[in-house]
Formats: C-alpha cells, sequence, structure tokens
C-alpha cells in the first residue's frame, strides 16, 4: 500500500513539475529534470534530515525513472494536443495534482519518521512531514525561477502542517495506513478548498 501511495504521489508530482517546465518554455530536458526533481526532491531532504543514506531515490530508481517519464509524456501530449497558456483546465489539473501529491508525500514523511527514528517525537514527525510535502515543490519553483509556491500562493504549506499534526495525532490512536490516509485526506480537501475560494494568508501588498 505504502508503495502504491509513492508511486501516485510521484505520477502527480511529476505531472505538477512538467507542467511548470512547459510553461516557462522548456526544452524536453528541462522539462524531464524539473518533473524528476518536484517527484524526489522532497523524499531526499527527507532522508537526508533523517540520515537515511544513500536517500531512497538512489537505491530505488523507480521512482526518478517514473518522475522522468512522466515528464517526457506530458510534454509530448502537450506538444500535440494543448497550449498550456490558453487552457483553464490545465491549472484546475494542475492543483487537484499538486494537492494529491503533496497529501500522499506529506503523510509519507510523517510515517518514515516514525518508522525510521526510535523515538520520535510530534515535532519531528511533522516537520519531516512537511518538509516531505513541500521540498520537491520548493526545488522546482527555484530550478524555474519562480519565487517558491509555498510562500506566495493560497494555503499551501499550512495545510501540509495541519495535515502532517493530524497524521501524527491518530497515529497514536489507530493503524498507520489509517492515519496517513486521514492525513493526507485533509491536505487534499484544504488545498482543494484554498484553490476554489482562494484563501490566502495575510501578505503585505
Amino acid at each position: 500500500m505504502l508503495f502504491i501511495l509513492e508511486l501516485i504521489g510521484t505520477v502527480a508530482f511529476a505531472f505538477s513539475g512538467a507542467t511548470v517546465g512547459i510553461q516557462k518554455k522548456m526544452d524536453i530536458f528541462g522539462v524531464a529534470i524539473l518533473a524528476m526533481t518536484t517527484a524526489v526532491g522532497g523524499g531526499i531532504l527527507r532522508d537526508i534530515i533523517l540520515n537515511i543514506t544513500p536517500p531512497v531515490a538512489f537505491r530505488e530508481p523507480v521512482f526518478t525513472l517514473l518522475g522522468i517519464a512522466v515528464g517526457i509524456i506530458v510534454f509530448f501530449f502537450e506538444k500535440s494536443h494543448f497550449q498550456v497558456q490558453k487552457r483553464p483546465i490545465y491549472e484546475v489539473l494542475l492543483n487537484t495534482m499538486d494537492a494529491v501529491g503533496l497529501g500522499l508525500f506529506t503523510v509519507i514523511g510523517v510515517q518514515t519518521a516514525y518508522t525510521n527514528v526510535a523515538e520520535t517525537n510530534v515535532y519531528l514527525a511533522v516537520f519531516v512531514g512537511v518538509v516531505t510535502g513541500v521540498g520537491g515543490g520548493v526545488l522546482r519553483d527555484v530550478m524555474a525561477g519562480n519565487t517558491p509556491y509555498i510562500f506566495t500562493k493560497h494555503f499551501y504549506a499550512c495545510a501540509s502542517l495541519i495535515g502532517a499534526l493530524v497524521c501524527s495525532i491518530c497515529w497514536s490512536f489507530l493503524s498507520p495506513i489509517t492515519s496517513m490516509l486521514i492525513g493526507a485526506l485533509t491536505i487534499m480537501v484544504l488545498r482543494n478548498l484554498a484553490a476554489h475560494y482562494r484563501w490566502s494568508l495575510p501578505k503585505i501588498e
């Protein structure tokens, strides 16, 4: 089940990375690399924090290769059928895939912390979960020359934080997979509501 969740999250984040690359008019190599970085970047940061070496992305290349494959597929599909800048549906699809990736990778980060650290507390689990969830997106935005999405758009990192906290609290009372599903669902709902109603934290205009 965990492997399946990781595969779904990888595809979701790779799609969002590839879409950003296409919007930036990158070539196929740039799109593929941005897709891969978005897909595995958060997991690499997670493993470094938890001293899991080498990171899973380098020991199990299926996730890296899947990210690259998704990037290439999205590149040719868009080139043949769509213009991203002119298709509002792409924005909806990007937000949806990003929400799925954020939810799944956040709770996978929580699970990894509880599994690999003997005396994990809620703070460590939540911190690792959020880093895993938003890390790939931050790397994606930096490489694309954008201000990281988590600092400017909607209710993003906070949704990851709330979902990680919900997952960690449930961890003591429910099974790991149930806790993860509840946490991931919480994040997905919050992200989609934030995108629909344009929830944002206060900022100086």
